[in-house]
């Protein structure tokens, strides 16, 4: 009994030494070469902006071993994933960097993986999106929006930031639902012709559109709120473009 007992004491003590080890990994790490005086005026760093993927997979888990393995480029990885009937799985935690983005450009921003949140859905990319996948989406956006403190304007598409190479989520998104449940820059009220010297190109860039490419950035700004692939912009997009503009302006749209 004693031999027993001392057996699983020493087996108890290699646990809590083992707990106790994985807990230390976890801390920040101190630079060793200067001396080590605290502060406690500071955050982690925060994500300013959600992007919004498709997986074009065929199933949840075909997608969940991609985001936890790489591709042609290397390793690849989101914070969430939703399923086509509305599971959400979470692969990496809010605070930390995934590898989702890629190069490009949104606004200011130039390391979109650094600044940003993102979420895959499961979608082949040619099939309208699930009810219960935008219902879970929605869920979703709520709380980081919420806890995280990023505004509500702030969720973009893969194209949006990167035109020229990527094209998710797709014209079939239904960007105009994530409006109406207030997410999303999004056209209100009636749309006006615009004042006297407006300038497109200009109010492209204004909401975050990189003009490396004119028509990449067209073609991304007309899958996004318009739901189609052309590269040349036309009066309706003036319109459109200045109601925006304004939103930003007036500080209704952020």
């Amino acid at each position: 009994m004693i031999r027993r007992a001392r057996t699983r004491f020493h087996a108890f003590s290699a646990a809590i030494a083992l707990t106790a080890l994985s807990a230390c990994t976890s801390l920040p790490q101190h630079n060793p070469l200067p001396q080590w005086v605290p502060s406690h005026n500071f955050d982690e760093r925060r994500a300013v902006v959600i992007v919004l993927h498709y997986t074009q997979h065929h199933s949840a888990k075909e997608s969940l071993d991609t985001l936890r393995g790489e591709n042609s480029t290397g390793p690849v990885s989101a914070h969430y994933l939703i399923g086509r009937d509305g599971r959400i799985f979470q692969l990496v935690a809010d605070s930390r960097r995934a590898w989702h983005a890629g190069g490009g450009r949104w606004g200011t921003i130039t390391d979109l993986n650094s600044a940003s949140i993102g979420i895959e859905l499961d979608n082949d990319g040619a099939s309208p999106f699930a009810e219960a996948q935008i219902a879970s989406l929605l869920r979703l956006l709520d709380d980081l929006t919420t806890r995280l403190m990023i505004p509500k304007t702030q969720i973009i598409g893969h194209a949006d930031l990167a035109p020229t190479r990527r094209e998710d989520p797709g014209p079939l998104f239904p960007w105009d639902r994530l409006a109406a449940s207030g997410y999303g820059l999004w056209p209100r009220g009636k749309l006006r012709d615009p004042p006297h010297g407006f300038d497109a190109w200009l109010a492209l860039a204004a909401i975050g559109y990189s003009l490396e490419d004119r028509p990449a950035a067209v073609r991304a700004f007309h899958r996004h709120f318009r739901g189609n692939d052309g590269t040349t912009l036309d009066d309706g997009d003036l319109r459109l473009l200045a109601n925006l503009v304004a939103q930003l302006q007036t500080g209704t749209g952020h």
